[in-house]
This record gives structure tokens, sequence and C-alpha cells, in this order.
């Protein structure tokens, strides 16, 4: 059996003006962007935030995906790159950092001397990808609600099905992913299989959660579901969660304007906005 590939997340950096966030590695001797391996069980949207973190000190937010890379490295095994577009996230001074032994250099490069910088051609390919997609978006995240108790095996009201012990992981597991797209506002159906999965999110960054009666399978109407859907496009200027159930997705992306991808339990789709038009869509599944 051929190995798994070796998995690894990064995010390209730009800040006003088209710069660039580029990292020394004095090991390989090479300019390239910050990334590094995910951790067990990590998401690579997380891990691609905690990365740019740890090896440059800035905090990012991830705007649009990007090609993946996928090369080989030593021992004979692929490494898959999962790349996205980013911009900084407070204070994007790097003149104070520290060098180690992993990275010994982090500057701000213009646009066409990172190119130059850069020691990969692949490096250079996905520089090239991300230039247009450098201008800020806000991302709304459209998430279906994790695994609950079975509807025939639930004698109560619906509304107050909960998740079951998997459900309550991938609430877990959205934490960070979330994080990694600066999620500030949160709005979920009432029910509480909704509330129980955005919940740990809204415990552990304090954000308020904000339940709505209209995105509930009982009572969403096609009015309800775009009233929501239009104020937080119309409002986007921070990135927000809608956590909903499958019987209301497919009318959340009607008015989004975008293929329903039939999500999963747990499972996002996440539109990255600019001035109210979806740029850029992704799926992801948290397991």
């Amino acid at each position: 059996m051929p190995a798994k590939d070796v998995l690894a997340a990064g995010v390209v950096v730009f800040r006003p003006g088209k710069r660039v966030l580029l990292v020394h590695r004095p090991r390989y001797d090479d300019w390239s962007f910050p990334k590094g391996k995910l951790d067990p069980g990590e998401h690579s949207a997380a891990a691609a935030v905690r990365e740019v973190e740890e090896e440059t000190g800035l905090h990012v937010r991830l705007g649009p995906p990007l090609t993946s890379q996928r090369y080989p490295v030593t021992g004979g095994r692929m490494k898959t790159v999962f790349y996205w577009a980013g911009r900084v996230v407070g204070h994007d001074d790097v003149s104070g950092y520290r060098p180690n032994a992993e990275i010994d250099d982090v500057r701000w490069f213009d646009y066409d001397d990172a190119l130059r910088q850069l020691s990969y051609d692949h490096d250079r390919d996905t520089l090239r990808e991300a230039r247009p997609l450098r201008r800020k978006t806000h991302p709304l995240v459209v998430l279906r609600h994790g695994q609950a108790r079975s509807r025939r095996a639930w004698r109560q009201d619906d509304r107050l099905r909960p998740l079951v012990q998997l459900g309550r992981h991938q609430a877990q597991r959205l934490v960070p992913v979330l994080a990694a797209y600066d999620v500030t506002r949160i709005v979920s159906s009432s029910s509480t299989r909704c509330v129980e999965t955005v919940g740990p999110y809204a415990d552990t960054t304090g954000w308020k959660l904000e339940l709505e009666d209209g995105l509930t399978e009982e009572d969403a109407t096609a009015m309800s579901v775009v009233s929501v859907v239009d104020e937080l496009v119309s409002a986007a200027v921070e990135g927000a969660v809608l956590c909903t159930h499958r019987p209301v997705l497919p009318a959340v992306f009607d008015v989004l304007g975008v293929p329903d991808p039939g999500l999963k339990p747990g499972a996002m789709l996440v539109a990255h906005l600019r001035q109210g038009k979806v740029v850029a869509t992704e799926v992801h599944e948290v397991h």
C-alpha cells in the first residue's frame, strides 16, 4: 500500500500595497510562505492559522482557498500543502521577530520582489494565483448542525432533540475552524441541536449567540431565510456563521446564489463575500 501523504497547511498573507509575507528557513536556506504540518486530528484550516502565528507571531484570518500543492519529499513520500490567501488581524509589524533554528527571518516583500525571492516554482505559481484574491473579503460560514439523536427514537418536541456524542465532538472540533475565519457573529436556529453545535464556539470566544426561530425546520419560510441571509450579506463587515438544518439549507444556498453541496452533519460551506457578492466558496467536513 502506498504511504499516506504528509499533510501541511499554510497561508499566502497579504497586506495593503500588494506586500507579501515570506519566511526564511535556515535548514534549507529557502524563502517560502509560512506553513507547517497538521497535528494529529487537526483540521487544515486551523493548522494554517496556527502555523502562521507560530512561525511569524502574526494572527491571520483565512480568505479564499488556493490550489493545493503536492510534491515528493524525502523517504519516497508525497506531501500535500493546503493553502489560503489571508490577511493579518491586528498588527502586522514583524520588525521585532526573534530568529530561531526553524525560521530565522520574516519579512514583507513587494509582490514582484516576492516572486523573485521565493525559492520554488510551485510557490511562485501559488503567489500568482493568490494575487487577484488578495483584496479583503468577509466569510459567511453556512453550517449544518452536528450529528443529532435519531428523529424516530425521539419522543419529545423535535426542537429539543439534542446532539449525540459524535455531534458534541464535532461541535468542539468546530471551534478552531471557525476561529480560522475570524467568525465574530454567530446566528443559529433556536433548535437545541443547532444551539449545541455552535455553543462551544460562543462559550470559547464570548461572542453573542443570536437565535432565530425562522431558521428552524418547523418555522422556516422562504421570507424568513431571505431576511436572515440578506441581513448577514449586506452587513458583511465581519466573519459570520449561520447554523441550520438540512431541509432549510437549500433556501440558504439559493439566496446566496451558490449550488447546494449536500452538506453532511457538522459540515460547512464557507462563502467569501466582497461587496455583497460571493467571490469564492469552499466546503469542509468536521469529524
